[in-house]
């Protein structure tokens, strides 16, 4: 019996560090995924716990964020690993790199800084940034300050963008125009 054991471990800790895991690999494991969501290339979803990862619908997660469902801090000091729910609400943006540790719940609509850490719950509506991440501003105070900003700053269109037919020059055009302020894009 002992063998089973350890020879479903090693087949499990194989396919964590040397197959590619797909998404719905995670979700045959019980993470739970809503509909119209980019995941970008790069996310890292808590493997050992993805049962208790929990998406919502229409949420946007950027490259390279980390989604924890563990701990393994405690483990040295009390033999047991720390665990927890992670719950991601509709509307949400987690941006690059940001971290989201166990027993965090993000509330709907709510938008996390690239490089964050978030260690304590997120309510509805908020911009949240830092390590650990603080609220930065509410949803309405984040809206105005965008409009101000988009009213101020380039547009481009789609053309502007990978899919789009861009000339050397107008690469060029954008790249020194975004040199003195941001902009954006379609």
């Amino acid at each position: 019996m002992l063998a089973k054991i350890i020879a479903f471990g090693r087949a499990r800790i194989r396919k964590w560090l040397l197959e590619e895991i797909w998404m719905e690999d995670y979700v045959k494991l019980g993470m739970k995924i809503g509909q119209n969501c980019s995941i970008q290339p790069g996310v890292t979803f808590d493997y050992s716990h993805c049962w208790l990862i929990s998406i919502g619908n229409n949420v946007t997660i950027a490259p390279q964020a980390y989604i924890l469902a563990h701990d393994a801090s405690s483990k040295r000091a009390m033999g047991y690993t720390r665990i927890g729910t992670v719950t991601i609400e509709d509307d949400v943006f987690i941006g690059a790199r940001a971290i989201i540790m166990p027993g965090v719940s993000i509330g709907k609509g709510s938008i996390i800084a690239a490089g964050s850490i978030v260690t304590k719950p997120v309510p509805a509506g908020c911009v949240y940034g830092g390590s650990p991440a603080k609220e930065m501003m509410n949803m309405e105070a984040y809206k105005q300050k965008v409009r101000k900003a988009f009213d101020e700053q380039p547009q481009y269109d789609e053309r502007f963008t990978l899919k789009g037919s861009m000339t050397k020059e107008e690469k060029e055009r954008m790249y020194k125009e975004l040199l003195v302020t941001n902009g954006f894009v379609r």
